[in-house]
């Protein structure tokens, strides 16, 4: 079952998210997929409504049945315009899902470099355990981003040396 608030999220009826909204619709129903509008929202890449529903008070870290909130799912995208919005509303950045994936270990395992830096940017934990599976697996630290930035750039700049 998807509420008309599921639907126009998923279709970027912006006005239609204004007006459902303002004439008191619930914000945190789950469909029969188990999604909120707001997750419906970001996995549909309609940043207007993901910022609407934000604004009006959509919680950005109810969880799915696999664990995953609304900030894990722009990383798989990739969407870093929906993952800022939902880090400007104090998403949990570094919320584990049932596998215990913080969406900075998604976006490495999906080979999201771009999504990687923005999350390293804005302050995702970065754990010397992942560099060293990362390292044992053959990671190519020298590799630039998009930033020309490379591994240990990030490293120095977040406080870990060599």
């Amino acid at each position: 079952m998807q509420t008309p608030l599921h639907l126009a999220c998923a279709n970027g009826l912006a006005d239609v998210v204004t007006y459902l909204i303002e004439n008191k619709c619930e914000l945190n129903l789950v469909d029969n997929g188990n999604r909120w509008p707001l997750m419906k929202a970001v996995q549909c890449q309609q940043e207007k409504c993901v910022a609407i529903l934000l604004e009006h008070g959509a919680d950005p870290d109810l969880a799915d049945a696999d664990g995953n909130s609304a900030v894990h799912l722009p990383v798989i995208s990739p969407n870093t315009s929906a993952a800022g919005l939902l880090l400007e509303h104090n998403t949990g950045i570094d919320a584990q899902n049932k596998e215990g994936c913080a969406p900075l270990i998604l976006a490495v395992s999906e080979h999201q470099g771009e999504i990687v830096g923005f999350l390293l940017n804005k302050g995702a934990d970065v754990h010397l355990n992942l560099i060293k599976v990362l390292l044992h697996y053959g990671a190519d630290v020298s590799h630039k981003d998009t930033n020309g930035w490379t591994a240990e750039d990030y490293a120095v700049v977040h406080g870990y040396s060599r």
